[in-house]
C-alpha cells in the first residue's frame, strides 16, 4: 500500500516568470507600495500629508512581508491558506516582536487613540499581559489589509498564468529579505516605532512560539497537493450535478459581515464573537471555495470588501496624530480616491482577461 502521495497527482513548484526584468519587476515594486498604504492609510490612520512619508517608511517591512508571504506560497504551490497562515504569522511577529504594540499597554499613549486603553485592558489575558480583543485586531488587520488584499489586487491585475507564479528567483528573493530585516530592525529600534519599550521574555517566548506553529501549518503539504477525487465503482453511469459557487458578491459580503460584525459589544463577550464569526466566515469561504466556479473574481470580491469596508470608516475616525480638519479631509478623500482605483481597475482588468478556471481555497490553481 503506498505510504505517500502519488508522485503524478503532486504539483511542482513553479518556476518563476521568465519575462524582462521590468515585466518582472512591476508587480513587485506595486505590492511594495499597496501594502503598507491598505495597513496605515486606508481605514484613516494617516492624514494626506502622511501619507508619503508613511508609504516609503514601512515599504520594507509591510511590503517586503507580503512579498515574501506570497512568493513562498506561489514557489510551493500553495493556496490561500498557506497566505493566510503566514500573514497571521506576521501579525504576531509584528505586534510581538518588531515594535511589541501587543504587550505595551501604553503603545497609543501618545496618539488620538488613547482613550482605547481600557477597553483593551478589559480583555487582559491573565500571565501574558495582552489584550486579547487588540490581537485580535491587530493580527486581522495586518491578514486582510496588510497582506491578503494587497496580493489580491496585484494578482488581479496580471494575467492568469502569471497570477500564480513566481516573480522573482532567489536572488531578488534574498534581496526581498534583506529588505525586509532593515525595515523592521528599524523600526525596533526607533523611538516612534518600538517607542522604548521592552517586553518580558515569557511574553516574547509566547509570541515566538505561536509564529512558529502558525508557519509550521502554513507549510504542511495538504496545502499544496490536489486531493484526489475517489471513484466509487458502484457510481458508473450515474451523473451527480456539481454544485456551483455562489455570485463573488456573497464572498464580499461575508467578508463586511465578520469586518463589522466583530464590534458589536465590548469586554470579553465581543472578543469570543469576534472570534466565532471570524471562524464561521473562514470555514463557509473554504467551504464554497472548493466548489466549482470558483475564481479570481471571487477572491478579488472577498480583497475589495476588506478595503473597502476599512476605507469606508476613513470618514469617522481621527488620525493617528492631530492634524488640521482640511488636512484629515483632504486624507479621507484620497483614501476614497486611491480605493475607487484600486478596487475598479483591478476588476476593469480582470474583466478584460480571459475566463479564469476555479481556484479552489485549498490548492493553487495549475499554472
Amino acid at each position: 500500500m503506498p505510504t505517500g502521495p502519488d508522485p503524478a497527482t503532486v504539483e511542482r513548484p513553479a518556476a518563476p516568470d521568465r519575462l524582462p526584468l521590468r515585466r518582472r519587476l512591476l508587480p513587485v515594486l506595486a505590492l511594495l507600495l499597496i501594502a503598507p498604504w491598505a495597513a496605515e492609510c486606508s481605514w484613516g490612520g494617516f492624514a494626506i500629508d502622511g501619507f508619503l512619508p508613511v508609504v516609503i517608511g514601512l515599504a520594507p517591512m509591510y511590503g517586503g512581508a507580503a512579498i515574501l508571504i506570497r512568493e513562498t506560497a506561489r514557489r510551493l504551490g500553495a493556496g490561500w491558506p498557506t497566505i493566510v497562515l503566514l500573514a497571521a504569522a506576521f501579525g504576531v511577529l509584528q505586534a510581538g516582536l518588531v515594535d511589541q504594540s501587543l504587550f505595551n499597554p501604553g503603545y497609543l499613549d501618545d496618539t488620538q487613540y488613547a482613550d482605547t486603553r481600557a477597553a483593551a485592558e478589559a480583555t487582559l489575558v491573565p500571565g501574558l499581559g495582552f489584550s486579547l480583543r487588540q490581537a485580535f485586531d491587530y493580527v486581522g488587520n495586518h491578514i486582510l489589509l496588510t497582506v491578503c488584499a494587497p496580493i489580491v489586487f496585484v494578482e488581479s491585475f496580471l494575467g492568469a498564468r502569471r497570477r500564480l507564479r513566481p516573480w522573482l528567483g532567489r536572488p531578488g528573493l534574498a534581496v526581498v529579505a534583506v529588505v525586509y530585516l532593515l525595515g523592521s530592525l528599524l523600526v525596533f529600534t526607533s523611538p516612534e516605532g518600538r517607542k522604548n519599550f521592552l517586553a518580558s521574555p515569557l511574553q516574547l517566548a509566547f509570541a515566538g512560539t505561536v509564529i512558529l506553529v502558525l508557519v509550521g501549518v502554513a507549510l504542511l503539504p495538504r496545502w499544496r497537493h490536489p486531493r484526489p477525487r475517489p471513484t466509487d465503482p458502484s457510481s458508473a453511469g450515474r451523473t451527480r450535478r456539481a454544485r456551483r459557487a455562489p455570485h463573488p458578491l456573497w464572498a464580499a459580503l461575508l467578508i463586511i459581515l465578520a469586518r463589522f460584525g466583530t464590534d458589536l459589544t465590548p469586554g470579553w463577550a465581543g472578543v469570543a464573537i469576534a472570534l466565532a464569526l471570524a471562524a464561521a466566515v473562514g470555514g463557509l469561504i473554504a467551504y464554497l471555495s472548493g466548489r466549482d466556479g470558483w475564481g479570481q473574481r471571487h477572491v478579488l470580491a472577498a480583497g475589495s470588501a476588506s478595503v473597502v469596508s476599512a476605507a469606508a470608516f476613513a470618514y469617522l475616525v481621527p488620525p493617528y496624530s492631530p492634524a488640521s480638519p482640511a488636512a484629515a479631509l483632504a486624507g479621507d478623500i484620497a483614501v476614497s480616491v486611491v480605493t475607487v482605483a484600486l478596487v475598479g481597475g483591478a476588476w476593469w482588468r480582470l474583466s478584460r482577461a480571459s475566463p479564469d478556471g476555479a481556484q479552489g481555497w485549498s490548492r493553487a490553481e495549475p499554472a
